[in-house]
């Protein structure tokens, strides 16, 4: 008898695993559906980039295998970006390695610095790379709810002092997907204390640190005195460039964490492919100017979709960073409830907090993946399935 892993039967179901063929069967049927739910951009890269990919696809070198070596013109390149954004300083060779998007790194650091049974804090709700990768790098995943209460914030201090002790990696993301949250300087101040304090790697997600709005400037935990004992930063050209598809990003961080995390990916991939290198290195050195258009056209659209779900009676928070809204839902409606209703009757793709894990009930999650038209339309219609759903389950408002 063939047998499956336990590992993955252990691991949860993937938030969108299920809409592609459920938006496939309304689209036949007719119905006009509009996808927020996966944080993939609408819209190509900036065409500056896209032609400096065609120009190297006709560079024979670069259709080589990379190796983790990769090019040295991209980590010089995410180096000087990283010098450039938050000041800090990285050896380009030591201190810095290549990815196929973040997502894998983050994945495969449990088999780089966990061994069995080591506990790894995951928050929840949270990007699903990091519980998937605590259960197949057969560690034990310690689940920490973001909840309101604590402006979703991972607190280290709330654990017991028994967990933490067996805890050697912990995975933050702030700016957050999928609550926008963002994290004061006090909070990341108490988060470097506790990990050096315990000896744990903080890996710290920083995908969305470009896509800030009102002013916000999203931080390095470099910045955080220490650490640089404990943490490895992980960025992406996903969100940044709109380069989601092309699976380029790089980690930064202390020699010995980045040696480790590089001999793991020398027996599982060949690194990211050198054209898409060479092109995310000349996106790096041109970020300023490639970035800007992209965050003004979601803080647009932010706005919009803010002003549409309280004008349909959503009380929602403006989020100063990410490309989400976190939107709570009463009590008394669970939100794959709501959200499947949205999806089968009003043909719109958001994911219910659950998705995310248990710790997410209680709200949906809005990508801003639409231009702000097709935003509000999507509200006005999640707001009949709020109305909807309040009159299936007899819920009369005061």
């Amino acid at each position: 008898m063939i047998r499956i892993s336990d590992r993955v039967g252990k691991l949860p179901d993937y938030p969108l695993a299920k809409i592609p063929g459920i938006k496939r069967r309304l689209i036949a049927a007719g119905m006009d559906v509009i996808d927020l739910g996966a944080g993939d951009a609408d819209g190509p890269p900036p065409a500056e980039v896209t032609e400096v990919l065609r120009q190297a696809l006709g560079t024979t070198a670069l259709h080589k295998y990379g190796f983790q070596a990769g090019l040295p013109a991209f980590r010089e390149a995410a180096v000087r970006w990283i010098e450039r954004r938050f000041g800090q300083r990285f050896d380009a060779y030591t201190e810095m390695l290549p990815l196929i998007g973040s997502k894998e790194g983050l994945s495969h650091l449990v088999m780089a610095v966990c061994n069995p049974g080591d506990l790894v804090v995951v928050p929840e709700p949270g990007y699903q790379a990091y519980i998937g990768g605590t259960i197949l790098g057969n560690a034990e995943p310690v689940i920490v709810p973001l909840r309101p209460e604590h402006n979703f914030l991972v607190e280290l201090d709330l654990l017991p002092e028994e967990t933490l002790r067996r805890t050697r990696l912990v995975y933050v993301n702030y700016p957050n997907n999928p609550t926008a949250a963002i994290a004061p300087r006090d909070y990341l101040e108490r988060l470097v204390a506790a990990c050096r304090k315990y000896h744990i790697v903080l890996a710290y997600d920083n995908a969305y640190c470009d896509i800030t709005f009102d002013g916000y400037v999203a931080p390095s935990i470099f910045e955080i005195a220490g650490a640089r004992d404990v943490a490895l930063e992980f960025y992406s050209l996903s969100k940044s460039f709109q380069m989601t598809g092309w699976r380029v990003g790089f980690v930064a961080g202390r020699s010995e964490l980045i040696s480790a995390l590089n001999h793991v990916k020398s027996y599982v991939d060949t690194g990211p492919f050198l054209a898409l290198q060479h092109t995310g290195a000349w996106a790096l050195d041109h970020a300023e100017e490639l970035v800007k258009p992209i965050v003004t056209e979601l803080a647009l659209r932010r706005d919009a979709v803010i002003a549409a779900l309280r004008a349909e009676g959503f009380t929602v928070e403006s989020p100063q960073a990410a490309m989400y809204a976190w939107v709570p839902l009463p009590e008394w409606l669970p939100s794959a409830e709501f959200t499947t209703y949205a999806l089968e009757q009003e043909g719109v793709v958001v994911l219910p907090g659950s998705g995310f894990g248990p710790g997410g009930e209680g709200f949906f999650r809005i990508a801003l993946t639409q231009p702000a038209p097709r935003l509000r339309e999507a509200v006005t219609r999640l707001g009949r399935s709020l109305a909807a759903c309040r009159e299936r389950r007899g819920v009369t408002t005061a």
